[in-house]
């Protein structure tokens, strides 16, 4: 299964108004083709992307929140198209297509009906639409709703029924009214004619009057009006004449208050209607100019104690009300930004605003990912953070694909549109080469040769595949009688070269030739060819896609079509060869898919199906074999792990397999039925580091999790281990301090960036509201007591009056008793005006539980982490009489413990709570071993479903981790490995699991079930138990005879025998008469579930055993309800319980809890008592409380597009990665699958059959 581990969204549109619009704890904002719905996660205080909609098959125009319901938003698109979306469900409300060939512009709801929208057409028409029955079809909202100039906007009053504002093209105003008159194109602004140049770009009613409103024209700027009077009450002028306003928004929560974003630079204005000039600008950003604001209707605030009131901040500043600010811009960035803070609470710098057409790793870094698009830039990304480093400058023209230089060289070279082709130095940020010899036409593909760096191809619609020397020169030029859209350099001969022609054939040049002449030549497609790939392993074989929706391996040394790979329903874009395993070919289509092929038999492996629109790029790096980048029409870039290959490869690494069930060669790997193996050039040189040392576990173990496990987290994870084991701080890579670093080294990381930032200081904002008289005759008060030697009521005054600066200065005069409690103060009040100044005067008082929290509260939770290290080193929190006094009554306590150890536990648990609830369980795991939480590290990776990683860590850390948690991942991981023969349909044995059981010193009871699950013939299983270690089938037929055997003894000898059914009586009746007791064991009555769970499934589902299957199935959901109350698996609990209850009322079942009694537990369990503390809780204990919480995988909190499954056990759409069942249909959520197995071992479908997700 590939699993998403990394989603970039796309940036937001430019061009079009309407497109970002907030709503309560959401907001929502456009790219080409999708919407991106991001929600506040109210734990973390910080919004988070939840849901991509992306239904709409051409550009979207505009979006639009539902006033009178939060979770309705509606958009419109250029394919004509209206949909209104529920956000939470996230599906599809209603939608309608209109007709004719005018395009919808804007769209909005009316404030008074929920269920009308209204749109705007760019023909100039207005149209309404009651979206309640999906029958009904937008009509003309009335006769008089055409206009001489297109509508650019509209807006609703919020109070006044069927009464609208509407700005116009040609920059003048109309109204609608209910009860007077219409006015029509009024209002043009006076210093210009009508200019399509000056259009009206905003309109905003005040939504504290009936009449009045703001407009801003993109050249005039922005106006008061009276749209009774049909006056302007205030025209608003700018600081210069060269600046002019893009967008504006009032601040809901400050009346007569509103903000603009400039259209060429990143300066946010705060106006008042009162003032003609700004009382406020903020520069928020440098490089670019504002899109769209939209103000968040309910700002979220933390609760603060009462505080001292000022009316004047010590800075001078002016105070800004509280408002956050969704601003999106030029460049496609999108933030939100806090105005009372003024800082950025979420920004997303850099995106695509458009299709990304090529991804492509850089050769000498897998961590570094360049993407072309049609927005006409190059951006180049870190995938460990999903950030961008560097960005080219827009180009004229679409960029079609990118090609790295190989080895050392930090180029990259781009074909694209209009412009030819270039180089572009991504350290000196510019382009330094072009290539105009296809004149103006475009150019679809550029190859860097990776053999020979001299050498640069391109192809494209002049027919032409050009050579050039990267200095400008051409080297060859080989002519084709179409369009050519793809080339690849051969891997293995510098100077051959594939191409993919409009002719529907592939060619193969050979540049020594001096001819234009093909080599060869391949037919077979049956519509043109656009990409072709070289195998990196197997000499001569290509591959090439087509628009026929077909992918073709071809034989260039047998000149021969070796298999047509068909599955795909529109044209091929994406290919892409497995760098290490030869039989791997990945493609991506128009359909939106991305599948996984074996080319030996042409079977489909995998179908992933996560992006919105077509997919055109894929990239590996042969460094990281098992990580996929895609990207798509959808404007997206997502990073993938193809878990089902490596998860073999790896448990074999730690189960200490030969060298040779791992590497192989491709001609053995191309062999049908062979299990999987690396063939790659990486991986024999990993294989040849080590040799056949087997004293250098830990080190392979390193090198092959970074070569095999997804990149976020995964090296950062071996660096913090080997602090811990090796307390070398000489040997931390250079890149360190960008990952999260041990607490011992915060401080001191952290002081020396402090003296780099130290001679880059950054001045205040300057600027105030002058002093009252009031103000004026308490500072003489306070100058006289000065004069009287009374200097702490002088102190007193002057905070009264705000000048806590002055009050300081002068209070250690006084003492520094007193000095510490008003700067306590000041700190307090600093903070409930939510200022970041309040912070030195926490850290000064060493207040430092306070400052956490405000931390914790701003979700600035690595600067709580900073701060809680700092105070458990502090010297001065140590109270060394309190140590002196328990080191005698605790002789053991050789050293000082700071208090607040665990107030830096709890923060670092926290951020790493916050890493693992966003799906990145080794991120939080980090966060653990950087305060040697070992424990909880080993947790969080099991409930992250990250089992090898976690074994591995087990591994290497020995005894500093407890035995239990590193025995519950090796369980699971074998357990893993016994689904590998499903997934490949290769000759795959369990003893791979087995060998994985056998390094547990306690390992008996886990083989048995590993044995007893396997469906084979005697023969066949009888090996296995002599691996395992235990004894034939016969000896077990004997043994199952013994009645007077211990119970589980009992049950051990049932399973492995011949007759493993005859465990059934025995369990189930010894289960019965547990929990006919009025006080029960849950441990042992789950422990009998277990073993009768591995009777082979051929026996259990035999129909002269379905009474007593239902009654296992029965009694196992009635114990796993139990089981997830007790481990905190919310989600599951009335499920299992509810799916008890069906099989009690279809069987009419007999067991000790009555139908009664569950509904008993339900209820208890709605009302939160039935808990593992409540009385009608049945006995027994979890092994680890740190494995008690919800299951939650990597990338599982990625959203798909709006085409999502429904989880058949809790009837949910699913949020990431799905498991389907055995009926190949149904599925559930991977972390509910997850969490169900570890509770019930039987899949909720109830035919007996296990589920095994891991």
């Amino acid at each position: 299964m590939a699993r998403q581990v990394g989603l970039l969204a796309a940036g937001c549109q430019p061009w079009n108004r309407d497109v970002c619009s907030a709503s309560g704890n959401r907001f929502a904002y456009c790219a080409t083709l999708a919407i991106y719905i991001y929600e506040l996660n109210q734990q973390y205080n910080e919004y988070m992307l939840c849901s991509i909609m992306s239904e709409h098959k051409k550009t979207i125009t505009s979006i639009a929140w539902n006033p009178r319901d939060p979770d309705i938003i509606a958009s419109c698109s250029t394919d004509r198209t209206l949909y209104i979306w529920n956000v939470a469900s996230k599906s599809i409300v209603a939608n309608v297509e209109l007709k004719g060939s005018a395009l919808p512009a804007v769209i909005a709801w009316n404030p008074h009906d929920k269920n009308i929208v209204t749109i705007a057409l760019n023909s100039g028409s207005f149209m309404r639409w009651d979206c309640s029955c999906p029958s009904n079809y937008p009509v003309i909202f009335n006769k008089d709703s055409n206009f001489v100039s297109r509508i650019t906007h509209f807006r609703w009053h919020n109070h006044l029924k069927n009464t609208l504002a509407f700005g116009h093209f040609n920059g003048s105003l109309s109204f609608f009214y209910q009860s007077r008159k219409c006015q029509k194109n009024c209002l043009m602004p006076e210093s210009t004619q009508e200019s399509a140049e000056n259009m009206v770009i905003s309109v905003e009613w005040d939504v504290l009057s009936d009449d009045y409103l703001l407009v801003a024209n993109a050249i005039t700027g922005a106006r008061l009006i009276d749209s009774r009077s049909l006056t302007v009450l205030m025209q608003f002028k700018l600081p210069s004449s060269s600046a002019h306003i893009h967008t504006l928004a009032w601040l809901k929560n400050a009346p007569g208050m509103f903000v603009t974003g400039d259209t060429e630079s990143g300066v946010m204005r705060i106006w008042n209607v009162s003032r003609q000039s700004p009382i406020e600008n903020i520069t928020v950003k440098i490089t670019v100019g504002f899109h769209e604001l939209s103000v968040l209707d309910t700002p979220y605030q933390e609760k603060q104690e009462e505080a001292p009131s000022s009316p004047t901040k010590s800075n001078g500043s002016v105070a800004l009300p509280p408002a956050r600010i969704v601003c999106t811009f030029a460049d496609g960035g999108v933030g939100l930004y806090s105005l009372q803070q003024r800082r950025w609470e979420f920004l997303r710098d850099l995106g695509h605003i458009e299709t990304i057409f090529d991804c492509k790793f850089k050769p000498t870094n897998p961590s570094l990912l360049a993407t072309a698009s049609f927005d006409g830039t190059i951006k180049v990304w870190d995938i460990n953070t999903m950030t961008a480093k560097y960005a080219s400058p827009g180009n004229k023209g679409i960029i079609y694909s990118v090609s790295w230089a190989p080895a050392d060289l930090n180029c990259l070279a781009a074909s694209t549109a209009k412009g030819g082709a270039f180089i572009w130095d991504v350290d000196k940020v510019k382009v330094i080469r072009r290539f105009t010899e296809h004149g103006k036409n475009a150019v679809y593909c550029v190859s860097w040769n990776q053999k020979d760096s001299r050498k640069i191809a391109t192809c494209g619609a002049d027919g032409n595949c050009i050579i050039h020397h990267a200095d400008g020169q051409i080297i060859a030029k080989f002519k084709h009688p179409g369009f050519v859209f793809g080339c690849d350099w051969s891997p293995t001969n510098k100077d051959m070269i594939a191409t993919g022609c409009d002719d529907k054939r592939i060619r193969v040049f050979i540049l020594t030739t001096n001819s234009d002449t093909p080599l060869k030549t391949f037919s077979g497609h049956t519509a043109k060819v656009f990409h072709v790939r070289w195998s990196p392993l197997r000499e001569g074989l290509l591959c090439s896609g087509s628009d026929d929706g077909t992918v073709r391996i071809w034989n260039y040394t047998q000149d021969s079509c070796v298999i047509a790979l068909k599955g795909h329903t529109a044209p091929v874009r994406g290919l892409i060869w497995h760098p290490e395993i030869p039989f791997l070919l990945i493609s991506g289509s128009w359909d939106s898919t991305i599948r996984i092929w074996d080319i030996r038999d042409g079977a489909c492996i995998e179908t992933i199906l996560d992006h919105g629109a077509d997919v055109y790029g894929l990239s590996i790096h042969p460094l990281r074999p098992f990580t996929l980048a895609s990207c798509s029409r959808d404007s997206t870039l997502r990073i993938w792990h193809l878990s089902s290959f490596s998860s073999r490869i790896y448990t074999s690494l730690l189960a200490k397999r030969p060298w040779n069930e791992i590497l192989g060669t491709a001609d053995d790997a191309m062999v049908a039925e062979h299990e999987i193996i690396l063939c790659g050039p990486i991986s024999r040189l990993l294989r040849a580091n080590f040799g056949n040392d087997t004293n250098v576990q830990d080190m392979k173990l390193r090198s092959f999790s970074e070569f095999l496990l997804p990149p976020i987290g995964v090296n950062n994870c071996w660096t913090l281990l080997d602090v811990i084991l090796k307390d070398n701080d000489s040997l931390l890579p250079t890149d360190y301090s960008e990952g999260i670093m041990h607490v011992k080294h915060i401080s001191k990381y952290k002081i020396s960036q402090a003296q780099e930032l130290e001679s880059t200081k950054m001045s205040k904002f300057s600027g105030g509201i002058g002093n009252t008289s009031k103000e004026e005759k308490l500072r003489k008060a306070a100058a006289l007591y000065l004069q009287l030697g009374h200097t702490q009521k002088y102190c007193e005054l002057l905070i009264e009056i705000g000048e806590w600066d002055k009050a300081l200065a002068v209070a250690p005069s006084v003492s520094l008793t007193f000095w510490k409690n008003l700067a306590e103060r000041h700190a307090k009040y600093l903070a409930s005006e939510d200022s970041e100044d309040c912070v030195p005067y926490f850290i000064a008082t060493r207040n430092y539980e306070n400052l956490i929290t405000l931390l914790k509260s701003k979700a600035r939770l690595h600067e709580a982490v900073l701060i809680a290290q700092i105070a458990q080193a502090d010297p001065v929190n140590y109270d060394e009489s309190a140590i002196a006094t328990a080191a005698k009554h605790l002789p053991s306590l050789k050293t000082k413990s700071s208090p607040f150890k665990k107030l830096l536990d709890d923060t670092v648990n926290l951020l790493a709570n916050r890493y693992f609830t966003s799906g990145r369980p080794v991120m939080a795991a980090n966060c653990h071993l950087s305060n040697d939480q070992y424990d909880l590290a080993m947790s969080r990776l099991i409930m992250g479903n990250e089992l090898e990683l976690a074994v591995s860590i087990g591994i290497v850390l020995k005894e500093r981790c407890s035995y239990e948690c590193f025995e519950i991942a090796a369980r699971l991981l074998a357990r893993k490995c016994e689904k590998l023969k499903k997934c490949f349909n290769i000759c795959l044995h369990r003893d791979l699991a087995i060998q994985m059981l056998n390094q547990l010193t306690n390992s008996k009871p886990w083989l048995v079930m590993t044995c007893a699950r396997y469906s084979n013939n005697a023969e066949n299983i009888n090996a296995l138990h002599k691996m395992a270690g235990l004894s034939d089938i016969e000896y077990y037929d004997k043994k199952s005879k013994n009645e007077n055997s211990p119970l589980i003894e009992r049950l051990e000898n049932c399973i492995l025998s011949s007759n493993p059914e005859d465990a059934l009586d025995i369990g189930i009746n010894a289960m019965k008469g547990m929990m006919s007791k009025p006080k029960w064991n849950l441990n042992e009555v789950f422990e009998i579930i277990q073993y009768l769970s591995c009777i082979r499934p051929e026996k259990l589902q035999d129909s002269s055993c379905s009474r007593q299957r239902s009654e296992l199935l029965a009694l196992a959901s009635i114990v796993g309800a139990l089981m997830c109350v007790r481990m905190s698996y919310d989600s599951l609990v009335r499920p299992l319980f509810l799916n008890a209850k069906s099989l009690m009322q279809r069987e009419d079942l007999e067991l000790p809890l009555n139908i009664t009694q569950i509904n008993a537990y339900i209820l208890a369990w709605q009302a939160r008592t039935l808990s593992p503390n409540s009385n009608i809780y049945p006995l027994g204990e979890l092994t680890s409380e740190s494995l008690r919480g919800p299951v939650i995988c990597s990338g599982s909190s990625y959203p798909s597009h709006s085409d999502v499954k429904f989880c058949s056990v809790t009837d949910t759409r699913i949020h990431g990665s799905a498991f389907f069942l055995e009926n190949g249909q149904s599925c559930m959520a991977l972390n509910n699958a997850i969490m169900w197995a570890l509770a019930n071992p039987f899949s909720p479908l109830n035919s007996g059959a296990l589920i095994n997700p891991f």
